[in-house]
């Protein structure tokens, strides 16, 4: 699935470096600030869930013992799950940073900047946002085993493979997408975007 995607982002963005109306490169931007806010969003919350999960290990409820702890377990999983929750946080970051510069990218498509430009800001946000996503998931089933133990843990595991599994592997073929351009004489009354209208294959 993140390599259908990425085709379909890379077509997205051959469609936008085509647009002539105003209101094409309005909806392009609207497009990558939902990226943005989504991005910066599960940042925060990557961010705040260590700091409770810290507050929570510092106030001494977490000494009661867990099934299968030792006397340094739990340290370890805790320092763990913080480094998860860390490394999310810093993949959401740099695909937030990714979209910012795709968006500066996008607006200036008028000059003689190359269209590749933009897709390389694009599909690194994107991947920066499959990354995080990964790691949090691996975060969540940590959760699992510091809240409930080794058992539970394993079974959230294979339910989460299954999951993604079933989520992430894509069976249908890469379409090949051709824009043709169709000329049309504009005229005086006529607005800006209806100069060239393309049709999608």
């Amino acid at each position: 699935m993140i390599g259908y995607e990425s085709h379909n982002r890379l077509a997205w963005l051959q469609r936008m470096a085509r647009a002539v109306a105003p209101e094409e490169a309005t909806l392009a931007l609207s497009v990558i600030a939902d990226g943005i806010s989504a991005s910066t969003t599960l940042a925060s919350l990557c961010l705040a869930l260590p700091s409770l999960i810290g507050a929570w290990e510092l106030s001494g409820t977490s000494t009661s013992p867990v099934p299968g702890d030792t006397s340094q377990a739990p340290t370890m999983k805790y320092a763990s799950l913080l480094a998860c929750f860390l490394a999310s946080f810093t993949c959401f970051v740099q695909s937030a940073g990714c979209y910012v510069h795709a968006s500066f990218l996008i607006s200036a498509l008028g000059s003689d900047a190359p269209v590749s430009h933009v897709q390389r800001a694009v599909l690194r946000g994107g991947g920066f946002w499959e990354a995080g996503l990964r790691v949090l998931y691996l975060a969540t089933l940590l959760l699992v085993w510091v809240s409930f133990g080794a058992a539970p843990m394993l079974a959230c595991s294979v339910l989460t493979v299954a999951v993604l599994h079933l989520l992430d592997t894509n069976s249908v073929p890469l379409h090949c997408h051709q824009f043709t351009p169709e000329s049309k004489e504009p005229s005086t009354n006529d607005d800006a975007s209806s100069a060239v209208v393309y049709h999608l294959r």
